[in-house]
């Protein structure tokens, strides 16, 4: 069994990789169709990086993200948290409340709903995603959302790495909405038991 993530070999990592850019797909489809807003995915890389590591590639402990972590449970378990730019909260608060240049840290209930639903949604894509490549059943917790600098978001994630190891899968992703680019990260620790299971499924030792 897989003692930390720092031992997946490159077939696993491409693996990996491939299960990306399906849910990144899927992603952009239900975003297009909740905001009725062209939305375009990167093509997503992953990476395998310690806490500081994560927060440099995202851009510094004090850079302002909003957070939305879900956990798993199913045929396999683990937990993820989306990374994204405040341009994607403004963007859907525009899109459904109408409001102009909102203050991501001061949004109202209302407004946090909303920008939850749609990282629920993303995460459901990705999730989505996975269980159809390895004919998994996969079932998601309601999500919690943060607005917080990095070094404070990275809080939940470190909680889990005296279990996985000092590494945890990186997926550097992004995207755009009608023509705006957002930055969009998403950190994935699916538990040691459970990632050793979905590479037997997928074929990789």
């Amino acid at each position: 069994m897989y003692k930390n993530f720092e031992e997946l070999s490159p077939i696993a990592i491409d693996c990996l990789q491939e299960i990306g850019n399906i849910g990144s797909g899927n992603a952009a489809s239900s975003l297009s169709a909740m905001l009725s807003k062209p939305v375009t995915m990167h093509v997503p890389k992953i990476n395998v990086l310690d806490y500081q590591g994560i927060i440099d590639k995202v851009g510094g402990p004090e850079k302002i993200m909003t957070a939305i972590l879900v956990t798993f449970k199913g045929d396999i378990k683990g937990m993820m948290m989306f990374l994204l730019e405040n341009a994607f909260a403004q963007i859907v608060v525009n899109t459904f409340m109408g409001k102009d240049h909102i203050d991501v840290i001061k949004m109202d209930e209302t407004d946090s709903s909303a920008v939850k639903e749609m990282g629920n949604i993303m995460a459901g894509a990705y999730l989505s995603a996975l269980g159809a490549m390895a004919e998994f059943t996969i079932e998601m917790d309601p999500p919690s959302m943060t607005v917080d600098m990095m070094g404070a978001l990275m809080s939940a994630p470190m909680a889990t790495l005296d279990e996985v190891g000092e590494k945890v899968l990186f997926i550097d992703e992004g995207f755009k909405i009608d023509f705006v680019n957002i930055e969009s990260n998403i950190i994935l620790i699916p538990e040691m038991e459970s990632l050793d299971t979905l590479m037997k499924k997928l074929g990789v030792n």
